[in-house]
């Protein structure tokens, strides 16, 4: 019987296209994943949070971060990683990109044997290149991706849930 792992990065406040939130979009999936498939979960989350709680200067945070190729200290780990078959990795797109913390988190783990099945969330990116960048630092067996506009996650939690089982199914699951 395999073992399946959810581990996102996501954040709330300001958000492009839904405004202030309190739950971030990729949050909303993962925690929908992880209830439907019967998964583990674990939130990628900053040591120092200095983010700011604005959409525009975030992203100009995240541009600088991406350029510096930098790898923000994060809190906690999963201890027992090695017993998960597939890990659902979750992201927020920003500039075409996962955000540093999960490249902290990705180069953590040893992704031997596993199964990747990304996701995520955007207001008009989809997956941009993000399942290769992934692949390239995992070296993990990648399955196919799922993208979903942040407002539907946000907002139409029917609609997200119908396109999240459409995916699952697809994906065996």
């Amino acid at each position: 019987m395999s073992k399946n792992l959810v581990v996102y990065f996501s954040r709330i406040h300001e958000q492009y296209g839904v405004g202030n939130i309190s739950e971030g979009n990729t949050a909303i999936i993962a925690k929908m994943i992880a209830q439907k498939i019967g998964a583990d979960i674990f939130e990628v989350k900053l040591k120092n949070d200095t983010y700011p709680t604005t959409y525009t200067p975030l992203t100009e945070v995240a541009l600088k971060e991406k350029k510096a190729g930098a790898r923000p200290e994060i809190i906690g780990s999963v201890a027992n990683f090695t017993d998960y078959d597939t890990v659902f990795l979750g992201t927020p797109n920003w500039w075409a990109d996962l955000p540093m913390a999960l490249y902290t988190f990705m180069e953590s783990v040893d992704w031997s044997g596993k199964k990747v099945a990304p996701f995520v969330t955007h207001e008009g990116s989809g997956l941009s290149s993000i399942p290769n960048k992934i692949e390239k630092v995992t070296g993990a067996k990648m399955l196919t991706g799922f993208e979903l506009y942040g407002h539907i996650a946000q907002n139409e939690h029917e609609k997200a849930e119908q396109k999240l089982d459409e995916w699952l199914k697809k994906l065996g699951f």
